[in-house]
């Protein structure tokens, strides 16, 4: 469950993706570099995608069941992500927001990128991903590689959450569906 502030102009719904927001959660095996992105936006709108290797998008578009509900300040949303979404062998985590528009456009992260790696007034380096549809309308999705920076992400257990007993249930999507490594 994502629990989140509106910025500004936020109930305005725009196509330009540059002042979408957005929260993203990234699950990763650091052996295999193969992960899972989804982002989720306060008006609905999400993007799921597969990942095998920094930034090498394997599958995208895939479903989800994702409800929304919207506060005077905060937004809210739930999410229900098949397991078969998860690479085999989660073993860390990232998660990331996005908010605010122009000079006031805010990117934090769990787990960020140390201060002396990046340079003075630098901002994410955004490049051109896949599409973001918003209704029947698309605009190109921005993605950050700061966001891809893997060696940052910290070590995640679902047995933390679940119980030292549970196991992680194996993928058919991952285990018939062999990525191009």
């Amino acid at each position: 469950m994502i629990l989140h502030p509106l910025s500004e102009n936020q109930e305005s719904l725009s196509v330009n993706c540059g002042i979408m927001k957005v929260v993203e959660a990234f699950f990763l095996n650091d052996g295999t570099e193969q992960y899972l992105e989804v982002e989720l936006c306060p008006h609905g709108q999400h993007l799921v995608l597969l990942l095998s290797g920094r930034r090498n998008i394997w599958k995208k578009e895939l479903a989800l069941s994702f409800k929304v509900s919207r506060g005077e300040t905060n937004w809210e949303g739930e999410a229900y992500l098949p397991w078969s979404y998860f690479p085999p062998n989660v073993t860390h985590f990232n998660s990331f927001a996005i908010h605010g528009s122009h000079d006031r456009r805010v990117y934090e992260a769990l787990y960020p990128v140390p201060q002396h790696e990046l340079q003075q007034g630098q901002k994410p380096d955004l490049i051109r991903g896949s599409a973001m549809f918003l209704g029947n309308l698309a605009c190109d999705k921005i993605t950050s590689s700061l966001y891809h920076r893997l060696e940052y992400f910290k070590p995640f257990s679902f047995n933390t959450l679940l119980g030292e007993e549970w196991k992680q249930p194996e993928s058919d999507l991952w285990l018939t569906e062999k990525p191009d490594i």
